[in-house]
């Protein structure tokens, strides 16, 4: 990533955002960025994968905007940034269980209780559905 930034013909200069598909069949993420060359004014987009449990090394020294982009990944999908300074939640409580954009995570699994408590959001749920619990492997099929 450092060659893209400091490449001499196109610079891209500009981490724009990052993001991460969850690919729950292959166990894996695909981390998707999306870099810009203020010079050329041109776009790239980078994609690569990795296992669910394996860290992805942080570019947070080389675009400092990947610092909250990251822990937004982080927060909503659950990859783990090897030597990201400040790893930890960004929108969601540090006690909330699981990642919501996961394609395995099961928002009919929330407490919703907890919900109501702590975002102040009445789904109009009357009643508890159980633990929140979202391991891998219990993918939702999009007709669920």
């Amino acid at each position: 990533m450092r060659f893209l930034r400091d490449n001499s013909i196109i610079p891209f200069d500009y981490l724009v955002d990052e993001t991460a598909v969850h690919w729950p069949k292959d166990e894996e993420f695909e981390i998707v960025y999306i870099l810009y060359s203020f010079k050329k004014n041109e776009r790239l987009r980078v994609k690569t994968r990795t296992k669910e449990w394996e860290a992805v090394e942080s570019v947070v020294s080389v675009w400092g905007t990947a610092d909250w982009l990251e822990r937004e990944v982080y927060d909503m999908f659950g990859v783990q940034y090897a030597n990201h300074p400040n790893l930890k939640r960004i929108l969601l409580p540090e006690d909330w269980v699981g990642f919501p954009l996961r394609k395995d995570y099961n928002i009919r699994l929330q407490d919703v209780d907890w919900v109501r408590k702590h975002l102040g959001i009445d789904s109009g749920q009357k009643y508890y559905v159980g633990e929140a619990r979202h391991e891998a492997g219990d993918y939702i099929t999009p007709t669920d």
